[in-house]
């Protein structure tokens, strides 16, 4: 058989499939469940949105589990981002609703921080990234997608981490559940001491 016969071959497969049109080669990796937040659903609207309206005001009103928060700070929490780029994506996000890092308190701003170091050193134990990206936007123009709550990304990487698939596919491949992902840094959380919150 020729190539000519297998390219035929394999369009009559696609046809006989019911995928109409010539094959291209792609395998198609199906990320239905990121269309909730390409679509906004329960994202806050404008630099400004209410408190009530607020997925980071809500978590910490739910149990650890259920809001998939790793850790409770004095001043800060540290919970996993729904729509990671990266397994083990956290996110470190002060309790009070907040837009902008000059808001922020000196108590506030080194529990974010304090937070945001010890995130990194559970991720080295439990994961062993190679790297980080650690950052904020600010505001949506910044490209923050819940730009009413200020929340510091902490996003472990690893070398060849970005492969064709997003750059490509614009496609992440998770290798683990958020659940468990979620125990497994809480697990391996230091204890708090004395007089933290949570």
């Amino acid at each position: 058989m020729g190539s000519d016969d297998a390219s035929a071959l394999g369009l009559a497969f696609e046809a006989s499939a019911g995928h109409p049109g010539e094959s291209d080669g792609f395998e198609r990796l199906w990320t239905p469940h990121r269309m909730a937040y390409i679509g906004g659903q329960d994202r806050p609207v404008g630099d400004q949105a209410e408190v009530d309206q607020c997925p980071f005001c809500r978590a910490p009103t739910l149990d650890d589990v259920d809001g998939l928060i790793v850790a409770r700070g004095r001043s800060a929490y540290v919970v996993l981002n729904l729509y990671p780029y990266n397994p083990g994506h956290l996110l470190v996000v002060p309790y009070r609703h907040i837009a902008d890092y000059t808001d922020l308190t000196a108590e506030e701003t080194a529990d974010v921080a304090e937070l945001t170091q010890t995130a990194m050193r559970v991720e080295r134990a439990v994961a062993g990234p190679h790297g980080f990206n650690l950052g904020m936007n600010q505001g949506s123009a910044a490209g923050a997608g819940i730009a009413a709550h200020l929340h510091q990304h902490v996003v472990p990487r690893w070398s060849g981490d970005a492969n064709f698939l997003p750059i490509v596919g614009r496609t992440k491949a998770m290798p683990e559940l958020l659940g468990d992902t979620r125990d497994r840094l809480a697990a391996a959380w230091p204890t708090p001491g004395p007089g933290t919150k949570g």
